[in-house]
């Protein structure tokens, strides 16, 4: 897009570019998100900016209208498998707070300079200016939401000292943080952890998300509530500074999920958050994929059924990875008891037992030198599993946000009883990768047999196959309980 573009998205107040630009107005000296409801700016008053974190160092603060920080990220970091998509995916896990510039240059494999580089070229920030944003955020949710101290608030938040917090609240939303908490809507946090609003752009579909996690999970670590439509999904989680128990609503408002955290640390609430924004799959661009669907005489009337559908991501990385090597030509179901049993033996015990859930996963370490004779399952696969698990903790393979995709997968390809079906699996959930097409798999190959495509049509699908492979998984689905007879695919591929 160039200005002009831009410009025209603003006037339209277009959502679709909500987190992709910033606009900055110099006669106010605020920033907002593409779609805010103000009147729209003279053109000659408006600068755009790649990133929050671009605007507010250019001494913008944000819009108490549209609230601009609060947005999805761009769609774009979910795609981009380079330098920059990887760190900005890291920096949302809070690595950037934890290890600092220099644990995250680490990471990539590049220099703290050639990484504020890079960094500053494409998003008008470094890293630090990038995480600073981020951190603000976080302090203002908890400014709004709960009754703690402000001072616990600043380290909560990930700052370093009570001043920068100041300062930094001050220059963003030109407020001072007593100020910023007096004006909140929210009620005071009643005990129960800390309410939160999962920001999503277009279209969700909430139930079809719901029920693939519903099909998948495991006692122990997660459940589901209520009926359909006001389902809550609960689960444990293994965070740095503790551990923690997280709570989504299927029924929300326009445009996000109600959810709510309880931490034994609060450090842990960006990192938190960013793993149920994987999970369930918030900084998609659904309006990028049904496009590429909708010129698809197939797969598109698939697509239209059912707009907003997700590819969801983990929560945990190694846990799904442990799962996958357990779903191995079984049933989900079966997956699913024997994921149960892992955690019965091996996890570790939350403090108190909140619900259902009593436990988080167990760790890397744990199972790799664990015997796993509770599980009914041949050797061969309990050494894929202790291998596996000794890779991770070894650090041999590395799954977490900002992993090099290709070289996890060509990681996990050379251990002995992972295929590409696992490394696929993985690559498109733990990985977050979109574009991944699992055609071994039983249920896609189903599904493309119901709507009379092959293996081949799926590179037309590109960039966007993680979301086809939904698709199929559901038509099959869909087939198999209605008794529609399969297709045999029009066209040869």
């Amino acid at each position: 897009m160039d200005d002009d573009s831009r410009y025209e998205a603003v006037r339209s107040r277009d959502a679709r570019f909500d987190g992709v630009f910033y606009t900055a107005v110099r006669t106010t000296g605020i920033y907002c998100r593409p779609s805010c409801p103000a009147l729209t700016p003279k053109r000659a008053n408006v600068t755009f900016h790649p990133s929050a974190a671009a605007a507010q160092a250019a001494g913008y603060r944000a819009c108490r209208r549209c609230r601009p920080d609060a947005v999805p990220g761009s769609a774009e970091w979910n795609v981009r498998a380079d330098a920059v998509g990887r760190a900005m995916r890291m920096i949302a896990d809070g690595v950037v707070d934890r290890d600092g510039v220099t644990g995250l240059a680490a990471r990539l494999g590049y220099s703290p300079r050639q990484v504020q580089r890079q960094l500053t070229a494409e998003l008008g920030a470094g890293p630090v200016a990038l995480a600073r944003a981020q951190r603000a955020h976080t302090a203002r949710i908890l400014l709004r939401t709960t009754d703690l101290p402000v001072t616990e608030i600043a380290f909560a938040a990930g700052f370093a000292s009570v001043r920068q917090f100041n300062d930094t609240i001050r220059q963003i939303y030109a407020r001072t943080p007593t100020q910023l908490r007096g004006s909140r809507t929210a009620a005071p946090r009643d005990g129960a952890g800390v309410p939160l609003r999962l920001a999503h752009r277009g279209p969700y579909a909430a139930r079809e998300v719901f029920d693939f996690l519903a099909r998948r999970a495991v006692a122990g670590i997660e459940e589901i509530t209520g009926e359909p439509g006001t389902r809550r999904y609960r689960r444990s989680l293994d965070l740095p500074h503790g551990t923690g128990v997280a709570e989504v609503g299927e029924s929300g408002g326009p445009g996000w999920l109600p959810a709510r955290l309880r931490l034994t640390d609060l450090r842990d609430l960006t990192t938190a958050v960013q793993r149920l924004r994987r999970l369930f799959d918030l900084d998609a661009d659904p309006y990028a994929v049904a496009e590429r669907f909708a010129a698809d005489p197939r797969l598109g009337p698939l697509a239209a059924a059912r707009p907003g559908l997700r590819s969801p991501g983990a929560a945990q990385l190694h846990e799904l990875s442990v799962r996958a090597v357990l779903g191995q030509q079984i049933t989900v179901a079966a997956a699913r008891t024997l994921a149960g049993t892992l955690v019965a033996a091996y996890g570790k015990p939350l403090p108190a037992p909140d619900g259902a859930l009593t436990h988080v996963f167990p760790t890397a370490d744990a199972l790799a030198e664990a015997p796993l004779t509770e599980l009914g399952m041949p050797d061969t696969r309990r050494r894929t599993l202790r291998a596996l698990c000794a890779a991770l903790a070894e650090g041999t393979v590395v799954l977490d946000p900002g992993a090099d995709r290709d070289a996890a997968q060509a990681a996990l390809l050379a251990l002995p009883g992972i295929g590409p079906w696992t490394a696929g699996y993985l690559r498109m959930r733990a990985l977050g990768d979109p574009d991944v097409f699992l055609p071994g798999d039983a249920g896609v190959r189903h599904g493309l047999a119901v709507i009379g495509a092959g293996p081949g049509d799926a590179g037309g699908w590109r960039p966007w196959r993680s979301y086809a492979v939904h698709h199929l998984w559901r038509a099959a689905g869909d087939a198999q309980r209605t008794g529609v007879p399969r297709v045999s695919p029009a066209v040869p591929s």
